[in-house]
């Protein structure tokens, strides 16, 4: 059902007042122990001292002042946090009351009013199997309300999933350091797995990146409905499938198993924190266990 602009205001302000409560209440100095402090900005030049690290040393003021001068740098203030949202049809997807979509949108709007308490600034990459949508970062109440209503009502040209595409375009874009959420089900095609884990890769030596993962439990068991038809809704392949077979289940959940084992690998060896969120489950109490281990 096509949703009037009206029905996407009235959205806005719902998720806005559960996620700016558990933002206040909550997450903002889990957010600020977690994540402040990353990041590093110039401050000044001086002359150098017995200790300091010599990579620091900058070489064109050395040769005018023929003495040794080093880069003095500090702590960012303020730090820009980016979320890259996974707007592919499988996000639609949902067995208990809540799409994976829903989920994605609170998450995001949590993450970007705690991120808004500590005066950071906020952007947005939409993907599909490209990048749909750039919001590039800013600060203020209204920019993340702009960006929740566009969560809420994007609707992205493809279906497909490439998970590198949001990354590489990261990496371009993004020229200073910043902590980068990505939110997704990382249902990705294999095919696009090893581009993933070298575009991780590169931007994980700039950027603070955290994986926020989110699925159904549909998604890891089938049922036993019997005969039923399955449809893979980015790519539209159906298969008839006798979900009473004992056989077929238990094929369907080692085949969700090693797939989830496969990302987590990923993530893991490009040192990528990560939580892994159910539709049915309470993505606050993942959410603080994701910022208590950093």
């Amino acid at each position: 059902m096509q949703q009037t602009e009206n029905d996407i205001l009235k959205r806005v302000r719902k998720i806005e007042i559960k996620t700016r409560g558990l933002s206040n209440e909550i997450f903002a100095g889990k957010y600020h122990t977690a994540f402040r402090g990353r990041g590093m900005s110039f401050s000044e030049v001086r002359e150098y001292r017995a200790g300091d690290d010599v990579r620091d040393i900058d070489w064109n003021v050395t040769a005018r002042s023929r003495s040794p001068h080093i880069k003095v740098y500090e702590e960012e203030r303020e730090l820009t946090m980016m979320l890259m949202v996974d707007v592919s049809a499988s996000r639609m997807f949902g067995s208990t009351h809540f799409l994976k979509k829903n989920i994605l949108t609170e998450i995001a709007a949590v993450v970007a009013f705690s991120a808004a308490q500590n005066n950071d600034k906020v952007g947005c990459i939409f993907f599909s199997d490209r990048v749909e949508k750039y919001i590039p970062p800013k600060k203020g109440r209204s920019h993340i309300l702009m960006i929740i209503r566009e969560l809420i009502g994007f609707r992205p040209r493809s279906t497909g999933t490439a998970l590198s595409e949001a990354v590489r375009f990261l990496t371009a874009v993004m020229k200073k350091r910043c902590t980068a959420f990505l939110l997704s089900d990382f249902l990705d095609p294999a095919r696009d797995g090893e581009e993933f884990a070298n575009a991780l890769k590169i931007a994980g030596s700039k950027h603070d990146l955290v994986g926020i993962r989110v699925f159904d439990p549909r998604e890891a068991e089938l049922p036993d409905v019997g005969i039923a038809e399955l449809q893979d809704a980015e790519t539209g392949r159906k298969v008839w499938v006798d979900t009473s077979s004992r056989a077929v289940r238990e094929h369907y959940a080692e085949s969700w198993r090693r797939r989830s084992a496969g990302i987590e690998q990923t993530l893991k060896h490009n040192r990528i924190d990560t939580a892994t969120i159910s539709t049915d489950g309470d993505y606050v109490a993942e959410l603080m266990k994701l910022f208590k281990q950093r």
